[in-house]
């Protein structure tokens, strides 16, 4: 048997709805019953049947009462009778109301099948009332009781601990060698003789280039 399924998408939520078997459509034309019919009855909803009169609770003909005249459900519009409106032409016309807009006042129970859904439904939310209500019952906790007990009074001596600090230990430091002069003058003479050869070298190669070269001047 299909059955109703949860869905989130509002498409497919539309879907469902304008495509549900008749078994389903009928579900969704559940209204609430007033406190007086709830309290007879024990039942907070009931679907709307034809026969049974409403009031309209939302909307621009809020607070209007009267009795179900026809159901539709391929649209899910709800007729009541004296509630119309005139066309253009002069015709008058019922006004369709969305079932969730209205609430049952009085139920037609002319169906004897109508009168065992209600005392099928009244068994079965009389069933999970008991144990709701027990859950919402806490138990009754006794106070403990209390002994008197004399005591003698204890003088009170305010002693004043001052927080004493603590001595961190001190990092030791990196002993910094420094290099004797000689070494580093040693250095610097090496560096200047290097640079001296070098340039030495550049001229030597700048000469030997300048001799090879023959002198293209002057007639052959």
């Amino acid at each position: 048997m299909q059955t109703a399924r949860s869905v989130t998408k509002p498409a497919k939520q539309r879907k469902m709805i304008y495509h549900a078997p008749a078994h389903l459509r009928h579900k969704f034309f559940t209204a609430p019953l007033t406190s007086e019919l709830k309290a007879s009855h024990g039942i907070r909803s009931l679907p709307i049947r034809s026969g049974d009169t409403v009031r309209i609770m939302r909307g621009d003909r809020k607070g209007f009462e009267g009795k179900v005249s026809r159901i539709e459900m391929g649209k899910y519009r709800v007729f009541i009778e004296g509630l119309t409106r005139e066309k253009v032409d002069g015709t008058t016309v019922f006004v369709a109301i969305h079932p969730s807009k209205v609430m049952i006042t009085k139920l037609n129970l002319d169906d004897k099948w109508r009168k065992k859904i209600l005392e099928r439904k009244k068994r079965t939310e009389k069933a999970t009332e008991i144990p709701e209500k027990l859950a919402l019952r806490k138990p009754i906790e006794k106070a403990p009781e209390v002994t008197e007990v004399k005591t003698e009074p204890v003088e009170k001596k305010i002693i004043s601990e001052e927080p004493v600090a603590e001595e961190k230990p001190k990092r030791a430091r990196r002993k910094v060698v420094k290099k004797p002069v000689s070494k580093i003058a040693e250095k610097e003479v090496e560096a200047t003789d290097k640079t001296e050869k070098r340039r030495a070298a550049k001229k030597r190669s700048k000469t030997k280039t300048a001799k090879k070269q023959p002198n293209t001047e002057g007639g052959t």
